[in-house]
């Protein structure tokens, strides 16, 4: 019976047949992001002050100039140095499947290495560089699964005041920063943003136009926010964060797109625990 639904799946394109395993989907990465980070030529003083000349632009504007200078690659190497996260999922009639999906270790930054700040962006723009980076949005149960196998875990810094501001953004980033000790993260860090997401609540909710938020997990592993869709798609404050997750992923070693395993009734509960788990992006 397993073998007939091996096929079928074979059949119905969501299985790419290679001999896939977790070192060519890295080597995959590596060879995508190498390009991109060798290839930026951005001639900017600082992000600071480059932030600062966007700061009294309309929000389309402002993010006009992000995407366009973050496309380009002026981006910290290490936001796509990708993390894998491992997990055995069993399904209701009790079967294992050993699950792997890559995401970046950070925050979606603009900048460099040395110089950078994390970057609270729409969802129409996180969507724009998810295509653009062979990437997707993570779910729910894929940000949870981020905290749990994060190797530097955070308490969460809540602000109060001008939480749309860009002077907050970078206040927030700072705060963060110092937390680190200005270190560049070595793994996958959380508990500091919440996540942009993927949710089908997105397309029930009667209000169109909605962004899906959830997550900024507090130490003891219990998330700040719900998943929640009451933002229209065009709010973005300081609390926001976008982290990639890679196209691919593999079960039990072999290599799924993320989208296919989300529109497929047997698999889509192994990163996805909402009623309704099927693929969803934001229009952009």
């Amino acid at each position: 019976m397993q073998i007939i639904r091996f096929f079928l799946l074979i059949a119905s394109g969501i299985i790419i047949l290679s001999c896939s395993s977790t070192k060519k989907i890295d080597n995959e990465i590596q060879e995508q992001f190498y390009s991109l980070s060798r290839k930026a030529n951005v001639n900017l003083h600082s992000v600071e002050s480059f932030l600062k000349n966007l700061s009294q632009l309309p929000i389309r504007q402002r993010e006009d100039s992000l995407i366009k200078y973050m496309s380009k690659g002026w981006m910290p190497a290490y936001n796509f140095q990708f993390k894998e996260v491992s997990y055995t999922y069993k399904n209701a009639k009790g079967k294992k499947y050993k699950i792997s999906f890559w995401v970046s270790p950070d925050y979606l930054s603009i900048g460099t290495n040395q110089n950078f700040v994390r970057m609270p962006l729409t969802p129409q723009t996180a969507q724009k560089l998810a295509d653009q980076f062979h990437s997707v949005l993570p779910t729910t149960k894929m940000v949870n699964k981020i905290y749990e196998k994060a190797t530097i875990k955070l308490s969460p810094i809540p602000l109060t005041e001008n939480r749309d501001s860009l002077s907050t953004f970078v206040k927030h980033h700072f705060l963060i920063q110092q937390q680190l000790k200005y270190n560049i993260p070595n793994g996958i860090v959380a508990g500091i943003k919440k996540d942009v997401v993927q949710s089908n609540a997105v397309l029930s909710n009667p209000k169109p136009n909605r962004v899906a938020i959830y997550g900024w997990h507090k130490l003891d592993g219990k998330p700040i926010q719900p998943l929640y869709t009451g933002h229209v798609d065009w709010y973005v404050d300081y609390s926001h964060g976008i982290r990639l997750v890679y196209e691919k992923m593999l079960i039990n070693n072999q290599v799924f797109f993320v989208k296919d395993v989300l529109n497929n009734s047997e698999l889509s509960r192994s990163i996805c625990d909402e009623g309704n788990c099927r693929f969803m992006r934001y229009n952009n």
